[in-house]
């Protein structure tokens, strides 16, 4: 799952400042179950954009906007969308790519990209992954630092931890103890004695 947020309305309207005639496409999957993007979000958008005097045309929400087939899949759900001058999509970073792939129209984000997450025992869970193309979380019990610690300490962690509680957000559990308790009781503490390369962030 994809872990989004919705910018600020004004932030949204300033990317619109010179577009009219909106159509806006939301996402059936990710985005509606963070409710950024689901049938909600979608007309609460539509009725926003009315009220600040832009005019949307229609909107549509496809199963995944990751995965737009074509154009004429857009329209077969809203042929409005041949009346639109741009596209608003209220997915995930994937979604405005694909949908972009598919229009010849300037095509916006509503949301922010955060990182990769899922869901267990019904709960949300999120930065469970930053999708780094380096993956090394068996060396950890399952749980990935590089997500989870603000500081992406890859060896242990920092001194600000206090009772186990992150220095940076006070409110949330230090993974490095997650990481720890995960490993003793899986009986492979010996994996906390392998030292870690810094990672490289810079592109190749």
């Amino acid at each position: 799952m994809i872990i989004t947020s919705a910018k600020p309305l004004e932030e949204i309207l300033s990317m619109l400042k010179d577009e009219d005639n909106i159509f806006v496409i939301g996402c059936n999957v990710c985005a509606a179950k963070l409710k950024t993007g689901g049938e909600p979000e979608v007309l609460e958008m539509c009725r926003k954009l009315e009220e600040r005097g832009k005019h949307v045309v229609g909107w549509c929400l496809p199963t995944a906007a990751c995965s737009i087939r074509s154009f004429d899949s857009l329209a077969e759900k809203n042929e409005k969308i041949n009346d639109a001058s741009c596209v608003i999509v209220m997915g995930c970073g994937s979604g405005v790519s694909a949908v972009a792939s598919v229009v010849d129209l300037p095509v916006y984000g509503s949301n922010n990209t955060l990182s990769l997450g899922g869901s267990s025992g019904g709960k949300l869970l999120s930065d469970q992954c930053v999708m780094c193309g380096d993956c090394t979380i068996s060396q950890y019990g399952g749980l990935c630092p590089k997500a989870q610690c603000p500081k992406a300490l890859l060896n242990g962690p920092c001194g600000g931890a206090v009772d186990g509680m992150c220095e940076v957000n006070r409110e949330k559990n230090c993974v490095w103890a997650l990481i720890y308790e995960r490993l003793k009781k899986i009986n492979r503490l010996d994996l906390l004695y392998v030292t870690h390369a810094p990672q490289e962030h810079g592109f190749k």
